[in-house]
């Protein structure tokens, strides 16, 4: 039976947020928060550009060390034959391919540089490549997928499948997609071309976990697995892409889908309020207060009708236990009144003495790199360590020595 999952993007399509950023040390906890929430794939950057280079091999180290279970670590590459070879090296196993397929951004992106066969010929030279580098999974973006001519996408998809593509990312790029047409288009997509197609909606109108949803449903229809592309909070470029949260919600809970949509990840939520507070911490992003699950209103009741019921039953007024979301975390570096922390300028007694506080064994031969470690991730981060952040340091120091080349005495 055809089944759902999850492919978060945070790592790329969420780190180009405008007027935000996050360190490459940051990005690799959104790897360490993904894994521990059962999530399948993870997005988890740009392997061709030289500033992601060093974050990806540590990634790629971490990963086979047991860092990230069982979560795939993919790259987003240009559908162009020389990214996808400067990458090679990095020993990526997935790979996302993304190329421009509408009508518009052929005529006022390309400017008549490419035209409708040259894309494909770009795809799928790309995707040789992919294949020649060893991929295990590739997977074809078309850009602006909800503006191209359903022939050509077709045509499009079907070349990609013939060079060796494993799923369609149809990318719903202006988020001007709504729900209905997008089921039915998927549906089309998915049961033409036989390959999952990939949802990817941004949320100019509002409606990106809903067309994600209904996509989705596409794919089921066409007897075809589903993926969802998701960033945490819902953050992405100008009004965000799908929330991960709200989507895994949405399959869990939906009236009339969450009997028909079975979820294919080994989903644990009860990492769901860490990450998510976590992330907006990291990003500097306050969550708004009815984010769904992680909101400080999301299971709030004030009025009288809603109290008196909630207060009888919970479930006269909520769809689900919140509890299934885990703790609100309480890290040490918030503690209030006094506290001794460690840091980039902290030194070895409050590093023991913090390490020592939570509990975390730092092996005596590796106290020294674990040390440094903390002081660059922070000086990184430009903020106190969390303690989920804390315990990757002591737990991979070695694995994380990629991330800094040439800053470790």
């Amino acid at each position: 039976m055809p089944t759902v999952h999850f492919l978060d993007v945070t790592n790329r399509d969420g780190v180009q947020t405008a007027r935000t950023g996050l360190s490459k040390f940051g990005k690799t906890m959104v790897n360490f928060y993904l894994a521990r929430l059962g999530v399948a794939q993870s997005e988890i950057g740009f392997p061709f550009l030289f500033h992601e280079v060093p974050y990806v091999r540590a990634n790629v180290a971490l990963a086979r060390a047991g860092a990230f279970g069982d979560l795939r670590l993919s790259g987003w590459c240009r559908a162009v034959a020389g990214d996808v070879e400067r990458a090679a090296p990095l020993g990526l196993a997935h790979y996302n391919l993304s190329i421009s397929t509408s009508d518009q951004m052929i005529a006022h992106k390309f400017r008549g540089r490419l035209d409708r066969s040259a894309i494909i010929g770009e795809m799928t030279a790309a995707v040789a490549a992919a294949r020649a580098a060893g991929a295990q999974t590739i997977g074809v973006n078309a850009e602006d997928g909800s503006r191209t001519d359903a022939g050509f996408l077709l045509e499009f998809a079907v070349a990609a499948r013939e060079a060796g593509a494993d799923r369609i990312r149809y990318c719903d790029t202006i988020g001007g997609d709504s729900p209905e047409r997008i089921r039915e288009r998927f549906a089309s997509l998915a049961g033409g071309v036989g390959l999952p197609v990939e949802t990817h909606c941004h949320n100019d109108l509002g409606m990106a976990v809903a067309n994600s949803l209904s996509g989705a449903l596409g794919d089921l229809d066409a007897g075809q697995d589903a993926w969802v592309n998701t960033c945490v909070n819902g953050i992405g470029e100008r009004s965000g892409n799908a929330d991960l949260l709200s989507c895994i919600l949405a399959f869990s809970h939906a009236i009339g889908v969450a009997d028909t949509a079975p979820i294919g990840d080994k989903l644990d939520l009860s990492w769901a309020r860490r990450f998510g507070l976590w992330a907006s911490y990291a990003f500097g992003q306050p969550l708004p207060q009815n984010q769904p699950g992680t909101g400080v209103n999301a299971f709030a009741h004030e009025s009288g009708i809603h109290a008196d019921g909630a207060l009888k039953d919970r479930q006269n007024y909520e769809l689900y236990d919140d509890g299934v979301l885990g703790p609100f975390p309480a890290d040490w570096f918030a503690t209030r009144g006094r506290v001794v922390l460690t840091g980039e300028y902290g030194g070895m007694a409050g590093f023991r003495h913090v390490m020592d506080g939570l509990g975390i064994e730092v092996a005596r031969d590796d106290a020294d790199l674990v040390f440094q470690l903390v002081q660059l991730c922070a000086s990184a981060t430009s903020k106190p360590l969390t303690d989920d952040e804390l315990r990757l340091i002591a737990a991979y120091p070695r694995e994380l020595t990629l991330l800094f080349p040439g800053q470790l005495s």
